[in-house]
């Protein structure tokens, strides 16, 4: 269950469902209902404006890049140098018989899906291997919901606070949990909207294959033991974006 299906509309989850569809998290059905209320409610679409800006710097890391010239000319070449090697009529042709003109008309057609194709094949990026994952965190009978992104590319796990307070006194500690190993501490979370903490190399690749993140509250300063002293008060598993 995505925390969309556990923070609807009902629930007053807008803000979050507004994320996880800018995000992509949702699964189709979801997804559906999130671009129809884009369409018709003006409050949702602004949210959804809203994280679409939010996240915006997510794409920082992935410049555009200028196709090589033989791109076009290789796929002009494939696709048309049957026909061009056909004799020419000797009769005059009218310009919707011409194949210069279909030939061009056809490029530019295809010019743009081309270079989506061929870019990233002539060009791919120097940190393919590294990926962005993202997690709903958010517990049953718990107020306390935070939208968690790894960047596996500047080894950091962005946390963005959308609701829940800790008690007077209390920290929320993050915390990693591999199948069935013991929790692994990340850090105590930083008050505030946003925070990033810095993943160890330890912790790396085992987040890049997709880890399960939970927050806990726990004493301030963090856990005394090193293990979750305090409630899970939000957890959720991290997926590819």
């Amino acid at each position: 269950m995505t925390l969309a299906e556990d923070t609807g509309p009902e629930r007053g989850g807008d803000d979050l469902l507004a994320a996880e569809y800018v995000l992509g998290v949702l699964d189709a059905d979801e997804r559906q209902i999130a671009a129809r209320r884009t369409d018709v409610e003006t409050d949702f679409a602004r949210l959804v404006d809203g994280w679409a800006v939010s996240f915006s710097p997510l794409a920082a890391a992935y410049p555009e890049i200028e196709p090589p010239a033989s791109v076009k000319t290789a796929v002009d070449r494939r696709l048309f140098a049957s026909a061009a090697a056909v004799t020419a009529p000797t009769q005059p042709r009218s310009l919707w018989s011409s194949l210069a003109f279909w030939r061009g008309l056809a490029a530019a057609a295809v010019a743009a899906l081309a270079i989506y194709i061929a870019v990233p094949i002539l060009n791919p990026p120097v940190e393919q291997p590294q990926a962005r994952l993202v997690a709903s965190l958010a517990a049953e009978g718990s107020d306390v919901k935070y939208l968690a992104v790894y960047d596996a590319a500047h080894h950091e796990v962005g946390l963005s606070h959308v609701s829940g307070e800790r008690a007077a006194g209390k920290d929320f500690e993050l915390w990693m949990i591999e199948g069935k190993n013991p929790p692994v501490s990340m850090g105590v979370i930083p008050a505030g909207a946003t925070a990033h903490i810095v993943v160890s190399p330890a912790a790396q690749q085992k987040l890049a294959q997709g880890a399960v993140l939970a927050v806990s509250l726990e004493p301030s300063g963090g856990s005394p033991t090193g293990q979750p002293t305090g409630p899970v008060v939000a957890a959720g598993d991290l997926k590819s974006i």
